[in-house]
């Protein structure tokens, strides 16, 4: 008998049934109407990755975007994916056969974890807005815990915005395809709440009307 799936948020949409992860790029090429590429091979340029760097891709996936950071750290540095899923890690490692540079740990990012290793570069993408607050906290502790003095916590995800003043049709799109804590992770003021946790230096890059954003942050050496 297979397992039942159940979420641990029961509002989250990222947290995924095996269904969704083993089609996720698929789908989010469809969602986005074959925007999503584009904009996440920009927004890796826009990390200005450099070679002998290390990377912590938070909720790592299929590894898509892996593979798109791997070519800039050329044969120096090394990634580290971390995601829950089993699917994913499947995925992951198949992409991966063979490069001792890149690993996975599978491991849930809303809850504390060491590595006992520091990075240059935290990024994540598109999955803090699936949390409750209290948990993206928890998501940000870890970044920072994982970073080195000077490191970089990326964030590839929804801009802040007002849903109200959305164009009617990208309002009923987005509250169809969204849960509840995207609608709360769209109006804090993010750059705010990473300065409190230890962040500064900000940097911004907008995709998709400004629904999208790259922010990046700098930890602060203590």
């Amino acid at each position: 008998m297979k397992k039942k799936f159940t979420k641990l948020y029961p509002e989250s949409g990222v947290e995924l049934t095996p269904f969704i992860s083993k089609h996720y790029d698929l789908l989010m090429n469809w969602g986005s109407f074959g925007h999503y590429h584009r904009f996440i091979e920009d927004a890796i340029q826009s990390l200005h990755i450099q070679p002998g760097q290390q990377i912590l891709d938070l909720g790592c996936g299929t590894g898509r975007n892996a593979a798109l950071m791997l070519p800039y750290l050329k044969n120096e540095g090394a990634l580290v994916g971390l995601d829950v899923s089993p699917i994913m890690m499947t995925a992951f490692k198949q992409k991966f056969k063979g490069n001792t540079r890149v690993s996975f740990v599978q491991q849930r990012i809303d809850q504390p974890f060491d590595l006992k290793q520091p990075f240059d570069i935290v990024f994540i993408s598109f999955v803090i807005h699936g949390f409750p607050q209290e948990v993206r906290q928890t998501i940000i502790d870890n970044a920072y815990r994982h970073l080195r003095p000077g490191g970089i916590l990326a964030i590839l995800d929804f801009a802040e915005f007002d849903m109200d003043k959305m164009p009617a049709i990208d309002r009923f799109v987005f509250r169809k395809i969204e849960c509840p804590y995207a609608f709360d992770y769209i109006s804090r003021d993010w750059k705010d709440l990473l300065q409190e946790k230890g962040f500064n230096h900000f940097t911004e890059k907008y995709y998709i009307r400004k629904y999208v954003r790259l922010l990046q942050a700098e930890k602060i050496p203590e």
